[in-house]
């Protein structure tokens, strides 16, 4: 969603120039019997034909960069269940009205160790922009702070907020709740969200370790794209609407995904449900899915950030101590850290393939 990219969020020149589309290379390839073809695009494009169908749905030129800065993220770093698949949903929350494209979001220290802010009813990238630095500023004053973030739509992934943080020196946690989409363990039917959470640790000359993942067997966007792409599943990520496990994607959208690991999965589902709801003043999922108009786009929730100062709470010696910790992990035959792929995909300045067809559909949105 946000973040510390080294590019994109940090606001490198990099990102702001436009690459232009290339056309040179065009991909086919078939896949559980779906075909699809692609273009090869620079990540400015994707940039720019992203702010544009923002823009021409409604968006402020503000509140519209935020959100292409996290599309582009995305795509730059092979994710692409939160690239330019989500641009869709974001212009049908703005059409629809449900979604403020003119929020101005301000944070507000709310003394002690806690920052809250309102979202407007906006898109959650420019909110998290702009909370980072005081969020961060309240961690290294007093060791830990929290944000509250309420009235708010998040359709992205989390890492962006959890690796701007390490940028300014602080480990962070971040979670938020979603539609009813998994089925809690031992059900048959939907309640929880995806649920994903996020947890970043800061390095000195290193790219942080990060961690983003759904508490869901997989993230709903995976599923899909699955389905878009006629693809199988694995056992045990969904079941269909009579119950029964499944692995047809487009079943398990009608069904319930599972939670992953059957009750720890379920558990952690549950605690983000209370961190992102009930402690900060937000809905639950079910609350969430009960106030949603169905536009596609996300529902209004709020998300739970705490930030923790190593240097405050451990002294001097906390950044040494940890990477003898890494060296060793990292060390272990057949270990690779998380997020380690995604950074080694940034250094990658070439442009990245995206699907025709739905690049077409975002270029009409902007037109």
């Amino acid at each position: 969603m946000t973040g510390g990219d080294g590019g994109v969020g940090g606001g490198t020149a990099l990102y702001g120039v436009i690459i232009g589309l290339h056309f040179c290379i065009a991909v086919f390839g078939k896949e559980g019997g779906g075909f699809m073809r692609g273009v090869e695009m620079g990540v400015g494009e994707i940039e720019l034909v992203v702010r544009e169908a923002l823009v021409a749905a409604g968006a402020d030129f503000e509140n519209a960069g935020a959100v292409a800065e996290t599309v582009v993220a995305a795509e730059r770093d092979g994710a692409q269940a939160h690239g330019l698949f989500r641009v869709p949903g974001y212009v049908a929350g703005l059409r629809s009205g449900k979604v403020n494209g003119k929020a101005n979001p301000l944070p507000q220290r709310a003394g002690g160790t806690v920052v809250r802010c309102d979202g407007e009813n906006g898109y959650a990238p420019l909110a998290l922009k702009r909370c980072v630095a005081p969020l961060a500023e309240c961690a290294k004053e007093n060791g830990v702070a929290v944000l509250a973030l309420t009235r708010s739509h998040h359709f992205a992934a989390l890492w962006r907020e959890t690796e701007s943080l390490t940028e300014l020196g602080v480990a962070a946690f971040a979670c938020v709740s979603y539609l009813p989409s998994v089925a809690p363990a031992g059900g048959a039917s939907a309640f929880f969200g995806t649920n994903p959470m996020s947890f970043a640790w800061p390095r000195s000359g290193q790219p942080p370790l990060v961690f983003d993942m759904a508490t869901a067997a997989m993230a709903k966007g995976e599923v899909q794209i699955a389905a878009r792409e006629g693809k199988t599943l694995p056992p045990g990520c969904g079941i269909g609407a009579d119950g029964k496990p499944s692995q047809n994607p487009a079943d398990i959208l009608k069904g319930a995904l599972l939670p992953f690991g059957g009750y720890k999965g379920s558990a952690l589902a549950m605690m983000v449900e209370l961190l992102a709801g009930a402690l900060v003043g937000e809905s639950f999922s079910f609350e969430a899915a009960e106030k949603d108009n169905g536009d596609g786009a996300p529902p209004r929730g709020g998300e739970f950030i705490i930030a923790l100062s190593p240097q405050y709470i451990a002294g001097n010696g906390w950044d040494e101590h940890a990477e003898s910790f890494i060296a060793r992990l990292s060390a272990m035959p057949g270990v690779r850290l998380p997020g380690e792929r995604r950074h080694k995909r940034r250094l990658d300045l070439g442009g990245r393939v995206v699907d025709e067809g739905l690049l077409g559909r975002i270029r009409g949105m902007a037109e």
